[in-house]
């Protein structure tokens, strides 16, 4: 069974067993999460979201992406900014698709 869900601004389409990362949640190593905003299941499509249906994900760990340099300048003008920027993630294993 496949689900498209959406949580952190982004959609995630997953199956049982698949390993995913998403933006940080608030939720302890070793939890179940559930998200409720399903938009599709199996062939079912919501409007906006399927009603009843849910995603149910274990969490497995929590940490920071590789670091990425982000550098402004502007041509002739002296204007040079270099940034880093470490994102953190949480990874999920997902257990139950409830349709």
């Amino acid at each position: 069974m496949k689900a498209i869900f959406a949580t952190g601004g982004k959609q995630y389409y997953v199956a049982e067993g698949d390993v995913i990362y998403v933006e940080k949640l608030d939720a302890e190593v070793g939890k179940t999460v559930k998200f409720e905003e399903v938009l599709f299941v199996d062939g079912t499509y919501g409007t906006p979201t399927v009603k009843n249906a849910s995603v149910e994900c274990k969490v497995e760990k929590h940490g920071k992406d590789k670091k990425i340099i982000v550098f402004k300048y502007r041509p002739k003008k002296k204007y040079r900014k270099k940034q880093g920027h470490r994102q953190p993630y949480t990874k999920l294993v997902v257990t139950k698709i409830n349709k």
